[in-house]
């Protein structure tokens, strides 16, 4: 897999009013902690570079720090959380978690589903259940997404997890055998025709006939004839 590298510097000083000025200087906020590392140290990185190169990352991916602090230089990490505005949607804090290359971890993979499938052509609908898994493997080895061929699939059919082809040294981890996508049958709208309501006159039936009154054959104009 490819390791992003990114250049992350020491946060001299903390609290909103130098927050407030890093961010005016076009800088993301950040933390930098781990297993391994016994107080978490707060950095800057610039906006831009952040935007680049981590904001575009899908699913989990493998960042190593370029810093000139010795206690963050050449540290391998992954993006744990981004808080962003709610208005503008900049970037304001990202954590970042220091990992073991040589243990395997629990991250989230992306899924892509490729191809058309057979029940789709039929009127069917493709139905992604979930859209990203869990899998356990080195941070080396996390892949960039999983790709799951959606081509067999008729109507009713489902790929379940334990289906999916994962790279080698990726395991799945889950407790069910669960659904990953299925192809539904296509949704048929129901027309409803109401009931003709009791005492409303349906239009070309005859009217009402008065008590003693004969029913006048043939409509107004059988009337006539029999005058």
């Amino acid at each position: 897999m490819e390791i992003v590298s990114v250049s992350v510097e020491k946060r001299p000083t903390v609290g909103k009013g130098p927050a407030r000025r890093v961010r005016a200087a076009g800088k993301v906020l950040g933390v930098f902690y781990g297993p391994n590392q016994r107080d978490a140290i707060t950095l800057q990185l610039d906006e831009k570079e952040f935007s680049k190169k981590i904001s575009v990352l899908e699913g989990s991916a493998l960042i190593q720090f370029d810093s000139v602090a010795p206690e963050l230089k050449s540290r391998m990490v992954l993006l744990r959380e981004v808080q962003s505005h709610p208005v503008s949607g900049a970037v304001l804090h990202a954590d970042f978690y220091e990992v073991d290359i040589t243990k395997k971890l629990e991250v989230t993979v992306a899924l892509h589903f490729t191809g058309k499938a057979v029940g789709v052509e039929a009127g069917g609908i493709l139905q992604p259940i979930v859209r990203e898994i869990t899998v356990m493997c080195l941070p080396t080895e996390i892949p960039a997404f999983i790709d799951v061929d959606v081509g067999a699939l008729r109507i009713h059919d489902s790929i379940h997890v334990e289906e999916l082809r994962l790279p080698q040294g990726v395991e799945p981890v889950f407790d069910t055998n669960f659904t990953v996508v299925t192809v539904s049958p296509p949704t048929v709208e129901e027309v409803k025709v109401e009931a003709p309501v009791e005492g409303v006159p349906v239009e070309g039936a005859p009217g009402p006939v008065a008590e003693g009154e004969a029913p006048a054959e043939g409509g107004a104009e059988g009337g006539k004839k029999g005058e």
